[in-house]
């Protein structure tokens, strides 16, 4: 078993097709069927269980597939270390969440790629729950997600402090009065995102059965829609902000024990820690602003 295999493993299992996978890599099915075969004999197991339409990662193969990213991080973080001369330089991916891009991002990127140009930043968004197994498995550098989490592999830094708000349409004049709305709706991301569920656990504790969930990908197409009269979210108070000066939304407090969340940075503890890495950090630590009341 070689990193090859393993490659050709992975690409199998994603794609659930051999043909696929052979293109991509750019060789013949023939190939990629014989890989196959001869990681299965020699490892004992069947990965895949072959069917009409492709095939399906069996769960011996699921067991493996975890350890494909890893052992492929670690010989890039190998040449990375070998290279990296304290200049920060080379790819850096990132992930953060939605809101946190919109609210807290642009000022920490422009400093960022102004100061190190020779960096390749790229930031990927998503829900909480996607960044964490993304950085998990190695496909993200590191990533900003909302607390708390408790996750053995990872490290975690609170970098950003928020207050979070029930977001309503501008008639709903106190969160008493959702109640009374029938047929309420949560406006959320996908599930995942560790709002949607405060959002939920909020509702709950008011006595109110919200119906199935609308999810959107966007923050400004939440805003828009919880704006309509279309139901409720729940959001950073400063992602909202805008929208409330101009009568767009009307935004109501939580109690207390609610109100506060930590925008945490989370990497993998065994991770190499590049000097753009590094460097990024630095960056976003000196970026973190007073919370927005």
């Amino acid at each position: 078993m070689d990193v090859a295999d393993l490659k050709v493993f992975e690409a199998v299992s994603r794609h659930g097709s051999m043909n696929r996978a052979a293109a991509e890599l750019h060789t013949v099915q023939s190939n990629i069927t014989a890989r196959i075969r001869a990681l299965e004999e020699e490892l004992g197991v069947l990965l895949f269980q072959r069917h009409a339409r492709g095939v399906t990662t069996t769960p011996a193969g699921q067991r493996v597939l975890p350890f494909v990213a890893r052992i492929a991080r670690l010989l890039s973080d190998a040449r990375a270390a070998a290279t990296d001369d304290g200049v920060p330089n080379g790819s850096l991916l990132v992930g953060s969440l939605e809101t946190t891009t919109a609210l807290r991002l642009a000022p920490l990127l422009t400093h960022f790629v102004k100061t190190y140009p020779l960096v390749r930043l790229a930031i990927v968004t998503g829900t909480t729950s996607r960044l964490l197994n993304d950085v998990v498995e190695c496909r993200l550098d590191g990533a900003f997600v909302a607390g708390p989490i408790s996750h053995p592999d990872l490290l975690q830094e609170a970098i950003f402090h928020e207050e979070l708000a029930l977001v309503t349409a501008p008639d709903v004049l106190t969160p008493g009065a959702l109640a009374r709305i029938a047929d309420l709706k949560m406006v959320v991301f996908q599930i995942g995102c560790s709002y949607r569920q405060r959002l939920e656990g909020v509702l709950a504790a008011m006595g109110i059965v919200v119906a199935k969930p609308l999810e959107f990908g966007s923050l400004d197409a939440i805003i828009g829609c919880v704006a309509a009269g279309v139901g409720v979210t729940l959001l950073p108070k400063s992602v909202v902000a805008s929208a409330w000066r101009q009568g767009m939304v009307a935004v109501h407090d939580l109690p207390p024990d609610q109100v506060r969340v930590d925008t945490l940075f989370i990497r993998r503890h065994d991770g190499h820690v590049s000097s753009a890495l590094s460097a990024f950090l630095d960056i976003a630590r000196s970026h973190t602003p007073v919370d927005v009341a």
